[in-house]
């Protein structure tokens, strides 16, 4: 078996136990790898990264609860992604993105009690993200199934 040597992982792992949400400390930006600071988010590098460029965009308000987030809020967070997304482009010439939340536990949250949004660059060959093996993917419902469980959620003028 091959081992892939990471030492600067141990950071990460030893920060687990750490007391406090690590997107609510303040202090030196820089140092917090803060990029930008409004009224309602943060932009960060990811201090443990999927790929070199790995942002992060996060509410100010601390919460789980993604229907929590006001309208303001939601905007600000995605005119915050389109900046990120640019900035990489222009900086890093990324042949594509990953942009998302990983929502609970079981959703792969690293940080589970405070929501944040990915923006992660990716380049044709890169091995960064997490593969799939075997190029197989198991969904566990058919596709229409899942569409007419979802559909009713999405009739914007029932609701």
């Amino acid at each position: 078996m091959e081992r892939i040597w990471a030492p600067w992982r141990i950071e990460y792992i030893n920060e687990k136990g750490a007391a406090g949400c690590i997107f609510c400390r303040e202090g030196d930006d820089r140092e917090l790898l803060v990029l930008k600071r409004t009224e309602r988010t943060i932009v960060q590098l990811n201090r443990y990264p999927y790929a070199n460029g790995h942002l992060m965009v996060v509410p100010r308000r601390h919460t789980a609860d993604l229907d929590a987030l006001d309208d303001a809020e939601m905007l600000e967070i995605f005119r915050d992604v389109r900046l990120c997304r640019a900035a990489l482009q222009k900086t890093m010439a990324p042949d594509g993105f990953n942009i998302g939340m990983n929502l609970g536990r079981a959703g792969g949250a690293g940080v589970e009690d405070h929501l944040h949004l990915h923006v992660v660059p990716r380049w044709h060959g890169d091995t960064n993200c997490m593969t799939v093996v075997a190029e197989t993917r198991v969904l566990p419902e058919a596709l229409l199934a899942t569409y007419d469980r979802l559909l009713p959620h999405f009739d914007v003028e029932a609701m």
